[in-house]
Order: structure tokens, then sequence, then C-alpha cells
């Protein structure tokens, strides 16, 4: 009966993982609908304590598990699942974001088993506010699976990465899992533009956020990162499985829209040893798909916004998403699924949310499209 499913765990004395986890979560969807700075504090130290006291490997967990390493070995199977490009306001400026990254985030958490970690793709923020950050900092604690965390241009520019530094760490690290050797950049780094210029902070932040305005610099991912991605991987074999994540593609694909790194090519020249490199990237909010050599690249979806497809330059792999309905706020939005594979090849889950998921699988990469094509969508692209 519901009243003695609702007494026995006062009786025991304990809660149910479950239990907590929805109660916690909760208590943070009603916090959210007014948050200020002490009730964030509030609701942070709640979902921190709600970590500390849960034992079993699904609880909540704190966004600094990001730089977590774990050993690495013998190449083996597993998932994990991706969130990006969620472009927050303030809830009382725009809560329609804020409930679509809620969205995924309940997607991720419903995936049974669980991924082997969650990674977040970057623009997590709209005009890099601190309560733009904090607010998806504690939405995105609400995940069950360990997090890891790539930095925007969004997330950046308003404070050169001051706040998003206080709540994720650094945001170029490496890390392995299951073989798998894992690299994070900051791909989004701009030639400074506004000193001359005597901007203002807000200033800086909107030109960066304007992508089209052609005032600032093309993204790149600069001389000490790449001196820093040498050292990193000096040490490892050929056969080694490569994954970078990197927020704006790492090949050069329209420039008036800033869907470009300046230095693509020095990086992929860095990658080019090994047998086998698989690129995510955010920032085009789109299916997109690359192979230039060894290096195998996926856009990831957004949770915000979907964009039109640049008018020149597309990958020949892509297939493309249909023309998303404009009377549906959610059309050509979601989040997705990664299976990595032991020879470091990967199958690619586009979990659109009004539409049937698409899949672009390792043989279709290793095939240059001839094989295991996707399905062409049914409405027409844009």
């Amino acid at each position: 009966m519901p009243k003695r499913k609702q007494e026995r765990p006062q009786l025991l004395g304990v809660k149910s993982v479950e239990t907590r986890y929805l109660e916690d979560r909760q208590q943070l969807y009603t916090a959210l609908k007014s948050l200020d700075r002490r009730s964030f504090m509030k609701v942070s130290a709640a979902a921190l304590g709600a970590t500390a006291g849960l034992s079993a490997p699904h609880g909540f967990q704190p966004i600094s598990v990001a730089h977590a390493q774990t050993k690495q070995g013998k190449a083996q199977k597993f998932n994990f699942a991706y969130i990006s490009d969620s472009h927050l306001y303030e809830r009382k400026l725009n809560d329609r974001f804020v409930n679509q990254l809620m969205r995924a985030v309940d997607d991720v958490n419903a995936l049974d088993p669980q991924p082997d970690f969650v990674f977040y793709g970057g623009d997590l923020a709209q005009l890099g506010q601190p309560k733009e950050l904090e607010l998806g900092a504690q939405i995105l604690k609400t995940i069950k699976a360990p997090l890891k965390v790539m930095v925007g241009e969004h997330d950046w520019y308003f404070d050169m990465g001051e706040k998003w530094r206080e709540l994720f760490g650094e945001p170029t690290y490496s890390f392995d899992h299951k073989g798998v050797h894992f690299v994070v950049l900051n791909s989004v780094v701009e030639k400074d533009f506004w000193t001359k210029r005597k901007l203002t902070p807000m200033e800086r932040m909107r030109t960066v956020a304007g992508l089209d305005n052609g005032v600032q610099s093309s993204f790149t991912v600069g001389d000490a990162q790449r001196e820093w991605l040498k050292k990193d991987l000096a040490k490892l074999p050929v056969t080694q499985p490569i994954v970078v994540f990197s927020h704006s593609p790492l090949y050069k694909l329209y420039k008036p829209w800033n869907f470009w790194t300046d230095d693509a090519e020095q990086v992929q020249a860095i990658l080019k040893r090994f047998k086998s490199v698989v690129v995510f990237h955010g920032h085009t909010h789109q299916l997109l798909t690359n192979r230039i050599g060894n290096i195998h690249f996926h856009g990831l979806l957004s949770t915000a916004w979907p964009w039109p497809y640049a008018p020149e330059g597309m990958p020949e792999l892509t297939v493309q998403m249909g023309r998303p309905d404009p009377f549906n706020p959610h059309d050509g939005l979601g989040d997705g699924l990664v299976t990595m594979h032991p020879d470091g090849m990967a199958d690619m889950v586009y979990n659109l949310w009004n539409r049937n998921p698409v899949t672009i699988s390792k043989k279709y990469m290793a095939t240059n499209g001839k094989q295991a094509k996707p399905a062409k969508p049914k409405l027409r692209s844009y």
C-alpha cells in the first residue's frame, strides 16, 4: 500500500539511494525557480552532502571528478554519454534552455546500464555570467555517472575563464579509461581584439558570442596547448586509441561562422602517427561527420537550438539532419551515447528528442561511407 511504502524508510531510519536522489533532485528543481546566491549555496551544500552520504556508485557526483584518473589497461568496450551547448541564461530571463538541459540530464540518468561517464561539450552559459555558470553546474551535479567537462567560448570571454575554472578546474587535461587515452582541449583561444578597443568584459563577451561579426579572430588551440599535447602523447605507442574533445571542430569548415579552428592542421599533424583517433566537438549544434586520414570527427547535438548547415564546405560523410520544425522548440535538439570499441573506433548515437535516433557506426567511418550508411532523414535538410 502507498502509505506503508512511505513509512518504511522512516521506520528503518534510512532511505534508499533512489529515494534520496529523487528528493534531492526535487529540492534542486524547487530552488532553481528562484535561484539567488543564498539559495544557490544552500542547494549546493545539500547536493554535496548527499554526495558524501552515498556509497552506491550512481549517487550524486561532484564536478571535481572531471579530472579523476582511471588506470590505463587493455582496451575494452564501453559507453559514455554526452550533453552539449546548453547556452543557459539566468532562469528568470529564459527558463526554456534550463528545462532543456534538465531533460538531457534525465535522458542520461535513465540509461540502463549507466554509461561509464558523461561528457559535457562546452557552452554551458550564454554570456559567461557567474550566475549562468553556477546554475549550469548545479544542474550537472544531478548527473548520476561521473562527469567530464569541456569549456566553450560562451563560458570563457566574460571573465577569461575565472568562474569556469573555479567551478570545473583547468580546461586542458587528459585521462585514461579502459584502454583509451582521452584528451580535453580548450580550442576557443582567440587573439586579443579587445584591449586596444578598450572593450568592457560584456562587450568582449558579446563580440565572441556574435560569431560572424568580423571583429574577433578565429579560434585556435594555440602554441602552448599544442606543445602540451605533444608532451602528453609522446610516450604513447601508435596503437594507442586516442579520443580528443574540442569545442570547435579540429578542421576548417566555414570561417564566416567560426565553424573553424585556425591551427587545425598543426593539431592533426600531432595526431597523425596514431592508428585510431576520434574527435568529438560541440559548437556546431548538428549531425556533422568528417574523416581526415586516420582522424574521425563527430559533432555533438545542442540542447538549446540547432544551427543550419553552413552554405559551403560540408564534409562528404555528413548525413544531414532534417529541417527542424520552427513551431516545435525541442526539434533538432538532443543528446547522445558513444560506444567505444577495443580497436579505438566509435559508434556515435545522436539521440534526437523528437525523431528516431541516428547512429554513425564505426563501419560507416572505416569504409569512408561505403557501408552501413545511415538512412536519409524524411524531412528536407536546411
